[in-house]
């Protein structure tokens, strides 16, 4: 199985979620740090999709300027074209596998794609 995570090395959350995929057995990681290689809009509005969720469930708030720019109570195009512009915004870690994709937090929620 493939799995790909959206990764922030500085991120506690996201350290674990990685040292889960990597410990799993017959799970090929590909590790993608976000900050350096965003995903595109697009890509960006797929995996919310895959997750059933909104993009602004996957605001990133603390440490952001999010809440300032009323991103949180935004549309969905707004929310993703803000994330595009600036991956700060992007709440880490996202993994997607072919059985969907998961928001890590918490970590465990990683099993429920594995």
């Amino acid at each position: 199985m493939k799995a790909t995570i959206w990764h922030n090395p500085k991120c506690s959350k996201s350290r674990a979620t990685l040292a889960i995929l990597q410990e799993r057995d017959g799970v090929e990681v590909e590790v993608v740090e976000y900050l350096k290689n965003p995903p595109a809009r697009e890509k960006l509005a797929q995996l919310y999709a895959d997750a059933g969720m909104s993009p602004a469930q996957g605001l990133r708030l603390s440490g952001t300027d999010a809440k300032d720019r009323g991103l949180p109570e935004a549309d969905a195009d707004t929310v993703l074209d803000a994330m595009a512009a600036d991956s700060r915004l992007i709440e880490r870690p996202l993994v997607e596998t072919e059985k969907g994709v998961r928001l890590c937090r918490p970590v465990e929620k990683v099993e429920e794609i594995l």
